[in-house]
């Protein structure tokens, strides 16, 4: 049974930091910025978005009737709740207008979350051939300000419907996985920003892309030039080329030049939104897809997933002939271009400004803000949403 991506779509908020503006107000060559790390510029939430709204909006635009009474599961990714009990499934589930008679519940495993649903999706598609699932990931990247890690923040969402004889990606179901109880990255219940040991989480990242890709190869007896493109979790994405980089020499010149030009279409959004944690490997996903008219069907497609803590899989896909029809680069691009513009000061206040943790009512209220869904207010330790079914 053909098993995979039927529909695919992600969400950023419409309003963005340029990178060079930060480096500038920290003293910082903007270089180091953009091309050092491989950033560009670097999405901002409005208080009217968060982990739920902005799922939400990635999902949308896959909804119609028919999904909405045939999708059975829904599996929410995300390091970014704000419950510690209820799932943003359930959530989700509401906003979207999905019959009630579905599977609803979230996973957490720092940047990996979303291949694990996507991974437990594959199965229940096995079970049941005729069930749909919607497969969510959806963060808010922050380290804080002035902080070695603040270039690598960002904001957004990626939506897919996994079902049997998709329309876009085909997964053969040949993978490995590799995990480690570290601490590279972390965030404890009491703090909102993260913490992480910088070295050693690239150290790390690197290391796990080679034990599940050299693993990878030894079991099902494949070598770098058997691949058409590899695709990355992308934190930031110099962090993905290092890892490229760091198996090239195994394949021919051929294959060194192929694989650094997908790489490099994959990477333009990430250049644009920053990181997206639980959906940031299917952003390079979307933006291959969209911008590289090079890439075939024919092409095996390695993909690494990395979340930290730390657990790494490497697994293959293929497109599905005619796939070019079910991805919509004017709406990506639409929805890039028309966002606003902050300052340092802006993104520096919006950063600084913190969520009602009390009794009491907060509404909040975005002008520019003109996605779907948006959180209206949190008023008795509640969220409200407006937007919908």
């Amino acid at each position: 049974m053909n098993i995979g991506i039927d529909k695919i779509n992600f969400f950023t908020p419409n309003a963005y930091v340029d990178l060079v503006d930060v480096a500038n107000a920290r003293g910082i060559d903007p270089n180091k910025f953009t091309i050092g790390i491989g950033q560009n510029e670097m999405a901002q939430q409005p208080r009217t978005q968060d982990a739920y709204t902005m799922a939400a909006n990635a999902a949308y635009p896959l909804m119609d009737e028919i999904e909405k009474e045939k999708i059975d599961l829904i599996i929410f990714g995300t390091e970014s709740a704000s419950d510690a009990s209820k799932s943003g499934a359930v959530i989700l589930q509401n906003l979207l207008g999905i019959q009630k008679y579905c599977r609803c519940y979230e996973i957490k495993q720092a940047c990996y979350g979303a291949t694990a649903g996507l991974m437990t999706a594959i199965s229940h598609i096995h079970q049941h051939p005729e069930s749909r699932v919607l497969v969510v990931g959806s963060d808010i990247a922050r380290y804080g300000l002035a902080t070695g890690g603040e270039v690598t923040q960002g904001a957004g969402a990626i939506a897919m419907i996994i079902s049997a004889n998709p329309s876009i990606m085909t997964f053969d179901e040949k993978t490995v996985a590799y995990s480690e109880d570290i601490y590279d990255f972390w965030r404890p219940n009491y703090s909102s920003t993260a913490f992480v040991d910088g070295k050693f989480s690239n150290e790390a990242y690197i290391r796990f892309f080679n034990e599940t890709f050299h693993g990878y190869c030894e079991k099902y007896g494949t070598s770098l030039d058997d691949f058409g493109a590899l695709l990355f979790h992308m934190p930031y994405t110099k962090m993905g080329l290092k890892a490229l980089r760091s198996v090239l020499e195994e394949g021919s010149e051929e294959t060194q030049e192929r694989l650094t030009n997908h790489y490099e279409k994959a990477a333009m959004y990430t250049r644009r939104i920053g990181n997206l944690y639980t959906g940031s490997l299917y952003l390079s996903l979307i933006s291959l897809l969209a911008n590289d008219e090079n890439i075939s069907t024919e092409d095996t497609i390695g993909l690494f997933s990395y979340g930290s803590g730390a657990v790494g899989e490497f697994f293959t896909a293929k497109l599905v002939p005619g796939y070019e029809k079910h991805i919509h680069k004017e709406d990506y691009e639409a929805l890039l271009n028309r966002r606003v513009r902050f300052t340092v000061e802006q993104y520096e206040d919006l950063f600084n400004q913190t969520w009602l943790e009390e009794d009491g009512c907060e509404t909040y209220q975005c002008d520019f803000d003109d996605a779907p869904f948006q959180l209206e207010k949190i008023c008795d330790h509640r969220r409200y949403y407006k937007g919908g079914k």
